[in-house]
């Protein structure tokens, strides 16, 4: 079975319980793949769409054409007889750039600055729930509150990244199976190849942003986007005002600290490793990673200046400590890279465990098949 066909049938499975069924949507690649697949079942009349709710949890600092891209599915979702509810309230994110203001968070929707919103929201949008603690919760802990009574389905993939491809696991491991928590994934088996056919198969019009980045130089593994404040996408802002003439101007009146990304977008702030960036830091330059961890690990309040930075960097301490016999000089630069961009999800994190540990048990295995053979 290919996985196109696989997902039908996960669709169509979840619908056949007759309960109602919660499609998250954000108008990135992944979730306009698993929405033309619910929509080409809902045009054959092979699913409800009297069952279907689609989510748009929309977090303000987003690109036009991300928007667009909402709003045209939401009109054809309507069409065809499905709910679709477009959230815009004050849930709380990260924000890469508050370093300076040791403030970690940015409020979608913040009331206290009305005037300076990035943008309006829609007039249809919701923006207030009565199950919504407002400026505490994050939408991961907020909207499965909104779907106690029913499945939700969302595009998140297993190949997308280590950290997701763990946390499938750990769902399955756990005897609970994939609806343990009345979630399915229906594309959680696609590669990154897999969704761009698809799209490019079905016809989906992608949003130009994804169009953008890749003019402007990103790999495949690159194209994500998310809201402006999250490590991932700050990167690309500074490119991507090329094409979004007023977006910095937007941005900066919105998140003052934003203008580091024009500063220092090509350096370890945002992970980069360009060669630019290696000329201007000086490529003979070798700096020792581990004795630099060493003495901030030996001093953390003054390193990490806020509560949530000094519970990540105590993490990052004990990972420190423990590999210390076996870990590689890049090792301890991707620990101390993912501790200057802020790692606050603990994606580099598990993805540098990851990478270690998996690195020594092959280690180890391969040590063990030579002593074999030569024993």
């Amino acid at each position: 079975m290919d996985v196109v066909t696989a997902a039908t049938v996960r669709v169509r499975n979840a619908f056949s319980n007759g309960i109602p069924v919660y499609m998250s949507f954000s108008g990135g690649k992944d979730s306009l793949a698993l929405a033309q697949i619910t929509m080409s079942l809902i045009q054959r009349g092979e699913i409800d769409p009297s069952l279907l709710t689609v989510q748009f949890v929309d977090e303000e600092a987003i690109f036009p054409c991300i928007e667009k891209t909402v709003m045209d599915w939401r009109r054809r979702f309507l069409y065809v007889g499905a709910k679709f509810e477009w959230y815009c309230v004050e849930v709380k994110h990260f924000n890469c750039f508050n370093e300076l203001s040791e403030d970690e968070t940015f409020i979608c929707w913040d009331k206290r600055k009305r005037d300076v919103w990035v943008r309006q929201p829609p007039p249809f949008a919701i923006t207030s729930h009565p199950m919504l603690r407002p400026r505490k919760d994050n939408y991961q802990s907020f909207m499965p509150r909104v779907c106690m009574d029913g499945i939700t389905m969302t595009g998140v993939r297993a190949a997308e990244s280590i950290q997701r491809l763990q946390y499938m696991a750990r769902m399955n491991a756990g005897g609970k199976g994939m609806t343990g928590r009345k979630q399915i994934f229906p594309i959680y088996d696609w590669t990154t190849n897999d969704v761009w056919l698809y799209l490019r198969n079905e016809g989906v019009e992608i949003p130009q942003v994804y169009l953008y980045l890749w003019q402007a130089g990103a790999n495949r593994n690159q194209l994500r986007v998310s809201q402006f404040f999250s490590v991932d996408t700050a990167r690309s802002l500074v490119q991507m005002n090329e094409y979004y003439p007023d977006l910095m101007e937007r941005i900066i009146r919105r998140e003052p600290n934003a203008y580091l990304a024009t500063l220092y977008w090509d350096s370890e702030m945002f992970g980069r490793r360009t060669r630019a960036r290696r000329q201007a830091e000086g490529e003979a330059v070798t700096k020792d990673y581990k004795a630099i961890l060493a003495e901030m690990f030996s001093d953390m309040p003054r390193h990490f200046n806020t509560p949530h930075k000094l519970y990540v960097a105590k993490s990052y301490r004990s990972l420190f400590i423990k590999i210390g016999l076996f870990a590689t000089p890049k090792d301890y630069q991707m620990m101390y890279e993912a501790l200057m961009k802020g790692d606050p999800k603990f994606r580099s994190y598990r993805a540098l465990y990851q990478i270690i540990y998996s690195r020594y048990i092959e280690d180890a295995k391969a040590k063990q098949r030579e002593a074999e053979t030569h024993g």
